[in-house]
């Protein structure tokens, strides 16, 4: 049995040399890693540079998606812009209208009330003015445009300090 027990601890023992073989090598192999600091800073520079990579796709993905919603945001305001002004040109001309017929209708009460009077004078205007007076009497169009463009351009100086003041 001695031989037997002495080959038994011979084998124990060289089982435990290899373990301690491999344990040595990789221990040497750790402290060799850690030695290289060439290779240690190729690894952490090739790190970095994918990182850089994922964060520049990851910006330019961003600035993509906020220019197309600044691109939204502005169409949004162009329609609202449109959409006021359209209204505020059928106010204008509306307005317009409603006082060309006023104005129609006080002239026709003024010539009734001088008819009525028995005057069959001309109405006292400097005679300079009276062509422009009968021009705009009978062609009320271009007095009408003017007065909507008047209309649109307080209305637009308006809505401009609105969105200063803002």
């Amino acid at each position: 049995m001695t031989d037997r027990a002495a080959g038994d601890g011979a084998a124990e023992l060289r089982k435990q040399i290899a373990q301690t073989r491999n344990q040595l090598g990789a221990t040497v192999e750790e402290l060799a890693a850690k030695t290289d600091i060439r290779g240690r800073a190729k690894a952490r520079a090739a790190d970095l540079r994918d990182r850089a990579g994922a964060m520049t796709v990851q910006l330019r993905s961003t600035a993509a998606q906020a220019g197309h919603t600044v691109q939204e945001k502005a169409k949004g305001a162009g329609h609202t812009v449109q959409d006021k002004a359209g209204r505020v040109g059928h106010t204008a001309r509306n307005r317009a209208k409603d006082t060309r017929y006023e104005l129609r209708a006080r002239a026709a009460k003024a010539g009734e009330d001088l008819q009525e009077r028995g005057s069959h004078t001309e109405l006292a205007a400097p005679a300079p003015l009276r062509a422009p007076v009968r021009f705009a009497a009978r062609h009320p169009r271009p007095l009408v445009i003017a007065a909507v463009a008047g209309i649109a351009i307080v209305a637009a100086g308006v809505l401009g300090r609105r969105r200063c003041a803002r």
